[in-house]
């Protein structure tokens, strides 16, 4: 069914009214702004506000803000921190937005299984400093500080995905409020389960399109003995990636290898105030033992040397390792800082380990022949690379031109057997690229959808149109 000719019911006063009777008038907002902060991401995507924006506490009121929709057809958008980059909390047909930022609570820590339970509105970084005394911390990082909820619904990775895995692999457990209201927990804290459906799989990913997440279990980690990081140039990216290649090939269980083109260090340069070396850059991490990591860090160094990357500069004190992952989380708005009043158009992509020099380099050469100031980072250790387009938003031919720059890597990725988006999530702006990589799975996922939002009020628009 084409979604432009369905029918939503409106929201008025008296159906704002029936919200602030289950959420309190003060956890309701219509105001403009709010509704317009609600309509937008980090991406390029218009702005496109709720009618309503409310602030639930509870999974309770959740459930009964569902219901009161679902009686309406009126569509429901989950909020998280609005990091997200392919207008994932575009609210397309109005409706409610629920922000879900004052669900904040860190439950449960079960220090000796290694899990936590907490609320959706947790942030990443909140979550970390609740658990640094006790000798554990969660390792999904994604750059921004963004919301487990939101990392859960897109699915997210980041820099730490080479060693410890994405979100996928980081939750056991889940609280999800349906489309008709109905509260469900989709596992247990068991390490392992061969009961029933993997249904915690199937929302992670989701996007809000299948149901509210409202409570998260997760893996934690012991915090490792020994961390040490470093910076290395390379003569070209193909050097660089070359590099990594032959790291993971090896073996070698380093933690974190992120890729910066020549374009993103000189940015990053300039907005972090450092000095490194402008050139295609590779930032490395390793954890565990004081022997284990001088090991990983001389076996790499070795590597790299056969690659033309010899001038490490490591950082091995706190302070000193913040300041380089900082300076690498803002690699983004360290673009944004030289092309004042621009908005990014950000690819994602994903290949096979063995094909990445070949689609970077690809992609790369792509991306010169645009008019458009442009940039490639990448969490290269798990194949995944971002190509970033600075347009001016006034500029239509501008977007065009970038978007048209972005389905060409992303199809030549799928060619590879790649993927067309490795973290950010489908949202609005991969939609016509699913089924070229699915196929007709996309007509299961379809049906999915609609078994468990037949009304298709969750978040609608998003991942597959129904």
């Amino acid at each position: 069914m084409d979604t432009s000719a369905r029918k939503y019911g409106r929201v008025d006063d008296a159906f704002v009214g029936e919200l602030a009777a289950i959420v309190g008038k003060d956890k309701v907002s219509t105001s403009d702004s709010v509704c317009q902060q609600h309509g937008q991401d980090e991406s390029y995507h218009p702005n496109m506000p709720p009618d309503v924006v409310i602030f639930p506490q509870s999974t309770e009121q959740v459930s009964a803000v569902v219901k009161a929709c679902a009686a309406k057809s009126i569509p429901v958008i989950p909020f998280g921190a609005g990091t997200s980059l392919e207008g994932h909390v575009a609210a397309t047909h109005g409706g409610v937005s629920i922000d879900l930022s004052e669900m904040n609570a860190i439950l449960e820590v079960h220090n000796e299984d290694l899990d936590v339970v907490v609320q959706p509105g947790v942030r990443r970084m909140q979550l970390n400093a609740h658990l640094r005394d006790t000798g554990l911390f969660f390792p999904v990082d994604p750059g921004a500080d963004a919301s487990i909820g939101g990392m859960v619904a897109t699915r997210a990775s980041g820099t730490n995905t080479v060693r410890y895995g994405a979100m996928r692999e980081n939750v056991m457990a889940l609280q999800v409020v349906l489309a008709d209201g109905r509260i469900i927990r989709t596992s247990s804290r068991a390490k392992k389960s061969a009961a029933g459906y993997d249904l915690t799989h199937l929302f992670i990913g989701s996007e809000g399109t299948l149901g509210v997440i409202t409570e998260i279990t997760l893996k934690l980690y012991g915090i490792p003995e020994a961390v040490s990081s470093a910076v290395c140039p390379f003569p070209s990216v193909d050097n660089a990636v070359n590099t990594v290649i032959a790291t993971i090939q090896s073996g070698v269980p380093v933690a974190r290898i992120e890729f910066l083109d020549d374009a993103s260090m000189d940015s990053v340069n300039s907005y972090s105030k450092l000095n490194y070396t402008v050139a295609p850059t590779l930032f490395f991490e390793f954890h565990g033992s004081e022997a284990g990591v001088a090991e990983q860090a001389e076996m790499v160094s070795e590597i790299a040397a056969e690659y033309g990357g010899t001038n490490f500069q490591w950082a091995t004190k706190q302070e000193d390792r913040d300041r380089l992952w900082h300076a690498r989380h803002n690699a983004y708005y360290a673009a944004r800082s030289r092309h004042p009043g621009t908005k990014g158009v950000i690819g994602d992509a994903c290949v096979p380990i063995s094909r990445l020099a070949e689609a970077i380099t690809i992609a790369k050469m792509d991306m010169d022949q645009t008019p458009i100031p442009t940039y490639i980072v990448g969490h290269v250790g798990d194949g995944n690379f971002h190509t970033l387009y600075m347009i001016d938003p006034d500029d239509p031919s501008q977007e065009k031109e970038a978007k048209k720059s972005v389905e060409r890597t992303v199809k030549m990725a799928i060619s590879m057997g790649g993927t067309c988006t490795g973290e950010h999530g489908v949202g609005m702006g991969k939609i016509d690229y699913l089924r070229d990589e699915h196929g007709d799975a996309i007509d299961v996922m379809s049906s999915i959808k609609v078994a468990l939002d037949p009304l298709n009020i969750m978040n609608p628009d998003k991942v597959v149109l129904v």
